[in-house]
């Protein structure tokens, strides 16, 4: 054991372990003892092909003088490995990875969260890796037609989001931004966009409503009600498009205003997740409670704290019973942790994406803080305008 084991310190860490110590001590032959392997993997074979080589491997052992606790102590060891192997190879692979990321990370972020949002993977959502780029000092700008590609684009310290991130745009529409801006340079206005693409009046509207025209400093409804106009004008006409620029007459329209609300609910329809702000600018109510940053100045303490939810992990406790770990973030934008046991997770339960009020005792362990939650609710965010125009006309006669 000490001579097939020495590199990994006696400890089974690799299932190439497990078929090395199934040969040499338990007297296996290979093809045997790589059936072990298949079974810590989850690939079983027959129920009574395993009986078999187990009986065939303390008969072995016996045979080879192995003491019989030796011998039941390391069967066991093996079949407990089962909840954890891992291939040697896949081990280094993701060893080498690790170390690359990591460097990437810490010396170009940027570019780093840049490709984790385009990579369209990773454990979080995008809001999440958009969060750690602004932390590190990145300007996250919406999908611009004179900026952004399919794909999230960096420019210094500027994120300009890629258009593969908005919900019901077609690809169609991006390839002809894409196309008439390489061939002709950037677009000057609105009217000029609709004059040189000729895209379609509902896709306008959706790039009005993500931001594609910020550039113009225009007011979203400005912009809906001139590309209603322009559109209906090119119609109306039959002039090819990009015949002639600048060649409609716009009306004068009353200067619209548009909320911060107004800004975040169209990009939360759009992208699921706000850029312009956060979530914190859309709940009713001012209350931050404790930061995670000062979560160390309250060890022991019943606090209360606001996060925006990111994600959760379930796991069984010893009696079987589900509880949670969750990962929120604060109004900074930092991390912090929480810790639901059954008896509070049976009462408080999560509630989809928001943002939560958390009331429970901060604790450390391994030098991090989290909070064991007492009770924790989602607080109502502030109406949707969208919604509420929708039930106003319905109330008018």
């Amino acid at each position: 054991m000490e001579e097939q084991l020495a590199e990994t310190y006696g400890v089974m860490v690799y299932q190439e372990d497990v078929i090395k110590v199934g040969h040499y001590f338990g007297g296996l032959d290979l093809a045997d003892a790589d059936v072990l392997r298949r079974m810590m993997s989850g690939k079983h074979r027959s129920i009574s092909h395993l009986q078999e080589i187990e009986s065939k491997f303390f008969k072995n052992c016996e045979e080879l003088g192995r003491p019989a606790e030796t011998a039941k102590e390391v069967w066991r060891q093996m079949e407990s490995f089962a909840g954890y192997s891992f291939s040697k190879a896949h081990s280094a692979s993701f060893a080498v990875e690790s170390y690359q990321s990591l460097y990437l990370k810490t010396y170009y972020p940027l570019e780093f969260m840049t490709a984790t949002i385009n990579n369209h993977g990773g454990f979080y959502s995008p809001q999440v890796y958009i969060n750690e780029a602004q932390k590190n000092g990145a300007l996250i700008h919406n999908p611009c037609v004179n900026m952004s590609y399919w794909t999230t684009t960096i420019y210094g310290i500027d994120i300009y989001l890629g258009f593969d991130l908005v919900k019901d745009l077609e690809v169609k529409t991006v390839k002809q931004i894409l196309d008439e801006r390489q061939m002709n340079g950037k677009y000057k206005s609105l009217e000029n966009f609709i004059l040189r693409t000729g895209v379609s009046e509902t896709q306008i509207s959706i790039l009005i409503r993500i931001g594609a025209f910020n550039f113009t400093s225009n007011v979203k409804t400005n912009m809906q009600w001139e590309s209603l106009y322009i559109c209906s004008e090119i119609k109306d006409r039959s002039l090819p498009v990009g015949l002639f620029d600048e060649a409609v007459k716009i009306p004068e329209i009353p200067k619209f205003e548009y909320s911060l609300a107004e800004h975040l609910y169209d990009e939360i329809r759009y992208f699921k997740f706000p850029i312009t702000g956060t979530w914190f600018n859309l709940i009713r109510s001012t209350f931050r409670g404790v930061y995670a940053n000062d979560m160390d100045k309250h060890l022991g303490k019943t606090v209360r704290m606001v996060g925006d939810f990111v994600t959760y992990k379930p796991v069984r406790t010893k009696k079987g019973e589900m509880m949670m770990f969750g990962t929120f973030l604060d109004d900074e934008g930092n991390f912090f942790n929480t810790v639901h046991f059954p008896n509070s997770l049976r009462g408080y339960r999560f509630q989809g994406m928001g943002v939560y009020l958390v009331e429970g005792v901060i604790t450390m362990e391994f030098g991090y803080c989290s909070i064991t939650v007492n009770r924790c609710a989602k607080i109502p965010l502030l109406p949707n305008p969208w919604e509420q125009e929708i039930v106003n006309r319905k109330l008018l006669p």
